[in-house]
């Protein structure tokens, strides 16, 4: 499956962006979807995730209340809402599919988008 993301862009701090993130080759119906991020000098970090029906959802401490991570299956996409944007969320962030359960590490995925980078300024 090939996974590319998109949305990602400039905003200031306390704005939103939405991160989309488009499945081809195969539907994402049957995987579970992630997002994570990877600040420069910083290690790859977990953001949030959804099971393939969507009826699990996780989210890292430092996004929860401020990011969701709808799917839609009929649309093969995945989106990561970000509301209330802080400069430390700066990253470039991926999206990642994988065959298992829901998951926040990120060797358990199996296939990853190119990434799209988000910059937030105060």
């Amino acid at each position: 499956v090939q996974l590319v993301e998109s949305g990602g862009g400039l905003v200031q701090a306390g704005g939103s962006l939405r991160l989309s993130c488009a499945a081809s080759g195969r539907t994402l119906s049957s995987y579970s979807m992630g997002w994570f991020r990877q600040a420069p000098g910083k290690e790859r970090e977990f953001v949030a995730a959804i099971s393939w029906r969507g009826l699990s959802i996780d989210y890292a401490d430092s996004v929860k209340g401020r990011f969701t991570i709808p799917r839609d299956n009929a649309k093969n996409t995945v989106y990561l809402q970000m509301n209330s944007l802080k400069p430390e969320d700066t990253a470039v962030h991926y999206c990642a599919a994988e065959t298992g359960r829901l998951s926040r590490i990120a060797r358990q995925y199996d296939y990853w988008g190119q990434g799209t980078l988000v910059t937030v300024s105060s």
